[in-house]
């Protein structure tokens, strides 16, 4: 249930637009960027406040960086190729959103941001929103797929599917059944990556 919270948020907020419109503070930039920057360091206190992080720094092994960047280099190409065929919109948008990596809340907020100053209010919420829908579908997506693949053996391929989610609410489905010792640093150390890689990466995209 609590995966359609933010889908219902924004659903409040577009007849409340309709309907009302737009309160005056809320076109004040300083506001936004207060707001952002909250958002940014919540992310860093999260990260920093793990009791599992100095175990990650103990069990660190420079492989592990490949399994977070083969899921960047991955999710990034389908994006593009996906972008390509099927829409016909600015392909940095297109990766910008693929650059969620299932972190739905964090990454339409950053495209909201980004996008305004160069495209305007409009364009921004529309990608944003976008970015919303197709993030909340991928970690819907890992929630269902990833304990399969994990119990069938291919409990890596479940970590990079799940995108940022294998740190916390996908990490009990890809560890069930699997007896990979290694699976659970793995996950942890992904899922922080790929954290710390959204904002830069929409950043980059949105810029």
């Amino acid at each position: 249930m609590k995966h359609l919270v933010l889908p219902l948020v924004m659903v409040v907020g577009i007849i409340f637009g309709w309907a009302v419109g737009m309160p005056s503070f809320f076109g004040d930039v300083d506001l936004a960027h207060i707001l952002l920057y909250i958002l940014i360091i919540q992310v860093g206190l999260g990260i920093g406040m793990r009791p599992d992080l100095s175990m990650l720094f103990r069990n660190f092994n420079f492989r592990m960086l490949l399994l977070p960047a083969f899921t960047i280099v991955g999710t990034l190409a389908f994006t593009l190729l996906a972008g390509l065929i099927f829409v016909s919109d600015d392909i940095k948008d297109i990766l910008a959103i693929g650059s969620g990596f299932g972190y739905y809340s964090l990454s339409s907020v950053l495209i909201a941001q980004f996008k305004s100053v160069t495209s305007g209010a409009e364009a921004a919420s529309v990608v944003a929103a976008i970015a919303l829908l197709a993030n909340v579908v991928r970690e819907l997506v890992a929630l269902v797929s990833c304990k399969f693949l994990s119990s069938k053996g291919y409990g890596y391929a479940a970590i990079s599917i799940a995108g940022i989610n294998s740190m916390d609410v996908c990490l009990p489905m890809i560890v069930s059944g699997n007896n990979d010792r290694n699976l659970i640093s793995a996950a942890l150390f992904h899922g922080i990556m790929i954290e710390v890689s959204v904002p830069f990466l929409i950043a980059l995209f949105c810029g």
